[in-house]
C-alpha cells in the first residue's frame, strides 16, 4: 500500500469512528480492505482507494469504516464482567431502585448482539425477583451489518460454542439448519440501534450500567479521555461502568476509579463509599 493511501485511510477512518491507525497497522488495512475490494470488482486497495477519492461516495467510505470497525464477539467474554454483573452490581441495583423500579444498560460498541444478550440470558434468569420493574438493554454499534446479524439472533455452531453455557443454549435457543437462533423472548429484551461513540450521547439518554469492552484500545488517548467523560454525564453517581480486560481509565481521565479485586469494573470518581462497599470492596 502506498504511503499517501495509508494516510488518506487513516485520516479518514479517525474522523468518522476514532480508529487510531500506525503505519504498522498497514496489515490491518490490507486484510480486511482486499476482500472488500474484491468484492467491488476491483483491482485490490490501490484501486479502492482511487475509487473513493474520485467519487467520495458515503456508500463506500461506510463499507471501509464497517469493515475496518467490525470486531469479533461471544458470549460471556472474559465471563467476570458477567459473574459481577449478576452477583454484585444487580443486587446492587434491585435495592437502590426500588423506589423506581427501572434499570437502563448500554452495550457500546456490541457487534453482533452477543454481549447484551448474554446480560439479557442472565436478567431472564432472575426474571422472578425483576417482575414490574423496566428494565432496557441498549446495543449500539456503527456498523450496520453487525447490528443486522444481532437483531436477528441467528448464530452458527462455532459462535454459541464460544463462552455460551450449554444449559443457556438448551434453554435460550432453537436449532435452524447449521445455525441457532435466540428465543423471541430474549431478542425482544434488547434494543439495537446505529450509533458512533464520537456522536453526542444525549440523545440515548441516562444508564445505571455501561458496557464498553475493548473498544477504547482503538481510540489515541484524547478520544479515550473524551468517551469516558461524556459517559460519566449520562451516569448517575452509583452507576457502574466495565471496561476490557486490557482497558483502563488510569492516567486517562479522574471521571471513573477502579474498583479493588473487580477486574474491568469502574464507578464515578464521586460514587459514595457504600456503593463502592457494595460493588464488591473499596
Amino acid at each position: 500500500m502506498r504511503p499517501e493511501d495509508f494516510e488518506f485511510l487513516s485520516r479518514m477512518l479517525k474522523r468518522r469512528s476514532g480508529l487510531t491507525l500506525n503505519p504498522d497497522k498497514v496489515y490491518l488495512l490490507e486484510s480486511r480492505l482486499t476482500p472488500l475490494a474484491r468484492r467491488r470488482g476491483l483491482d485490490g486497495i490501490d484501486a479502492l482507494v482511487a475509487e473513493l477519492r474520485r467519487t467520495n461516495s458515503e456508500t463506500l467510505a461506510r463499507e471501509i469504516t464497517d469493515a475496518m470497525t467490525t470486531n469479533e464477539s461471544f458470549f460471556f467474554r472474559d465471563r467476570t464482567p458477567f459473574d459481577i454483573f449478576e452477583r454484585q452490581v444487580l443486587p446492587m441495583l434491585r435495592q437502590r431502585r426500588a423506589a423506581g423500579k427501572r434499570v437502563r444498560i448500554w452495550c457500546a460498541a456490541c457487534s453482533t448482539g452477543q454481549e447484551p444478550y448474554s446480560l439479557a440470558m442472565i436478567l431472564k434468569n432472575q426474571e422472578a425477583q425483576w417482575r414490574g420493574w423496566s428494565i432496557e438493554i441498549i446495543g449500539t454499534d456503527i456498523a450496520r451489518p453487525v447490528l443486522k446479524k444481532a437483531e436477528a439472533g441467528l448464530y452458527s455452531q462455532f459462535e454459541v460454542q464460544r463462552g455460551l453455557p450449554i444449559q443457556m443454549l438448551m434453554k435460550y435457543f432453537t436449532q435452524v439448519g447449521d445455525q441457532w437462533q435466540l428465543a423471541p423472548e430474549i431478542r425482544s429484551m434488547v434494543k439495537f440501534k446505529e450509533f458512533n461513540l464520537l456522536e453526542s450521547f444525549a440523545p440515548l439518554g441516562h444508564f445505571d450500567v455501561i458496557y464498553c469492552r475493548n473498544v477504547l484500545i482503538y481510540f489515541d488517548q484524547p478520544t479515550k479521555k473524551e468517551v469516558l467523560e461524556r459517559m460519566r454525564k449520562i451516569m448517575p453517581s452509583d452507576g457502574v461502568l466495565f471496561l476490557g480486560a486490557a482497558e483502563t481509565v488510569l492516567g486517562i481521565t479522574d471521571a471513573f476509579r477502579p474498583v479493588r479485586g473487580q477486574r474491568g469494573m469502574y464507578l464515578p470518581a464521586d460514587a459514595e463509599e457504600t456503593v463502592v462497599a457494595a460493588a464488591g470492596g473499596a
